[in-house]
């Protein structure tokens, strides 16, 4: 495999060169006002300019076709959405704001044409939609389809905002709904069809949209004292955080806000809301603490989205469910890992 080089602007009679002037004139002509970018696309490597007062953030994130998406059932466009909806959520987890990215891009030649062009209009609208423009990468041949994408944002110095901060005694605060990434992931599963991008069960599977506003709030208002996004489900990312805080939970079923099922699926055998809501990933939303004294501050919603109050930090380093009865058990850690094997 030849050695990885930025996306170049370099036109080709065919192959690689097409591929990548798609690329540019598609996703690459995403201009964000005060960026910070002063080179991108069409030279060895991008050129980003620090701000002073800030940080910068930065992060990246696979995105494989048969782990986290489906060729012949996931909609090109809401793979390009994902892709960087997805690393985008680890800047919101930090209160960050994002500035530009790079895509590292493997497909086969099959899928330079139609398929290439939906996914790369999914991309752009989420680039358009969360500020932040693609200013390089690299592109390969493969006969899978591999995407990572490496986001760079900033927040303002001392303002970010760490798993590592959450005392005994923080309760524990959840946005939005949990598991409907995970019911939406299920039925795709179950279709014999190609997913419809209109059905409303499946909107946050295949359109995530990162709390940035939220995540910038609490950071610049100093609201959280620890932060993360939900990308592998509860029962796997809140031992993330409490372990980075050194601390445990008490997490409270019955206040957990768990995906609201229909009937039809509903009355489908072995699909339970709470399951959905503690174990289910790809949610994208945000998991964080707040101190006892900094509640009355907090409020119930923002901009539409919930915030919801599941559970207190503690002195021991136990991870422990509260049901529906009052019983205590240990939170079972049945989210996302790659390297387990899963149902």
């Amino acid at each position: 495999m030849e050695k990885a080089k930025h996306i170049t602007a370099n036109r080709k009679p065919n192959g690689e060169g097409v591929v990548l002037e798609r690329i540019e004139r598609i996703a690459g002509r995403v201009g964000v006002r005060g960026a910070g970018v002063r080179l991108g696309i069409g030279d060895d490597a991008a050129i980003f300019r620090g701000t002073k007062g800030f940080n910068q953030i930065l992060t990246c994130d696979w995105f494989l076709e048969g782990s986290h998406f489906l060729r012949d059932k996931h909609p090109a466009d809401a793979v390009g959405w994902k892709c960087l909806a997805r690393a985008v959520s680890d800047i919101a987890a930090m209160g960050g704001v994002p500035r530009c990215f790079l895509l590292s891009l493997a497909l086969p030649e099959s899928h330079t044409g139609l398929w290439l062009e939906e996914f790369l209009g999914g991309l752009r609208l989420a680039a358009k939609q969360f500020e932040c423009m693609l200013i390089g990468g690299d592109t390969t041949r493969r006969r899978d389809i591999l995407v990572n994408v490496t986001v760079v944002g900033e927040a303002r110095t001392g303002q970010a905002v760490l798993r590592s901060g959450a005392r005994p005694g923080d309760i524990l605060f959840v946005s939005g709904r949990l598991g409907e990434a995970e019911l939406g992931l299920r039925q795709i599963r179950q279709s014999q069809r190609r997913a419809n991008i209109r059905d409303p069960l499946l909107r946050k599977h295949l359109y995530p949209a990162p709390r940035l506003a939220l995540g910038r709030w609490l950071a610049e208002r100093g609201r959280a004292s620890a932060m993360m996004d939900l990308s592998d489900g509860l029962s796997t990312d809140l031992p993330r955080l409490c372990a980075a805080s050194g601390v445990g939970a008490r997490v409270e079923a019955a206040k957990i806000p768990a995906v609201r099922l229909p009937n039809q699926v509903s009355a489908k055998h072995g699909t339970d809301p709470l399951a959905l809501a503690l174990h289910g990933g790809d949610d994208y939303e945000l998991l964080f603490t707040v101190p006892q004294k900094k509640l009355r501050r907090l409020p119930r919603s923002f901009r539409g989205i919930p915030i919801t109050e599941i559970g207190e930090v503690t002195h021991e380093k136990e991870l422990l469910l509260v049901d529906k009865v009052g019983r205590e058990v240990r939170l079972p850690n049945r989210g996302w890992d790659p390297f387990r094997q899963h149902r």
